[in-house]
């Protein structure tokens, strides 16, 4: 299990029987290189322009072709979820780019409408299959276990779509989110 500080628990308060609680502030995890003009700009979707880069220039050195999707921003209702996945961001920056950094999170306030766009991530199915996969339901597990419940149990093929938001706390908002509604998480 990650070492989440103690400012980022926060799965005693949202964790229910039925999952984690919403609301209109979600999380957003990833490296503290990006603070700066994530403050500025806002959340962008497929944000981390530096590590598409790197990816783009290691294809074209090994000659291969590189395609850039455009992916939606990725959020959580659990800070503790959200530091997972900034460590993940640092982890994979890490690989590629040169830097002491650090996972960082963001909280990020939707207004009603923009509230309502958020959708389960169900295309973490195919992510979940994989070891990356494995180590979230593990670290999963732990938190549910940590706040007395038992660890979800889901059948990633056939599972209701909101049981990847509720249960697994992952969603995410197909557009840019305005600098104005994101805020960087302090102790």
């Amino acid at each position: 299990m990650t070492d989440t500080p103690a400012f980022l628990k926060d799965a005693q308060d949202l964790l229910t029987e039925q999952g984690f609680i919403a609301s209109n502030t979600w999380y957003h995890g990833t490296s503290s290189a990006l603070v700066d003009s994530i403050s500025q700009q806002g959340l962008q979707r497929s944000g981390d322009k530096a590590l598409k880069a790197a990816a783009k220039q290691t294809m074209a050195t090994i000659g291969n072709s590189y395609t850039e999707s455009v992916e939606p921003v990725f959020l959580t209702q659990s800070k503790e979820l959200a530091f997972y996945w900034a460590e993940q961001s640092v982890r994979n920056r890490s690989v590629r780019i040169e830097g002491d950094e650090q996972p960082v999170v963001f909280s990020v306030t939707l207004n009603e409408e923009q509230n309502a766009k958020v959708r389960p991530d169900v295309g973490a199915a195919s992510l979940l299959m994989l070891e990356e996969g494995e180590h979230f339901m593990a670290f999963l597990a732990a938190v549910y276990e940590a706040n007395n419940f038992s660890a979800p149990e889901i059948d990633l093929m056939s599972a209701d779509r909101l049981e990847y938001l509720n249960k697994l706390g992952m969603g995410y908002y197909d557009a840019d989110i305005d600098a104005a509604s994101i805020a960087l998480v302090t102790a």
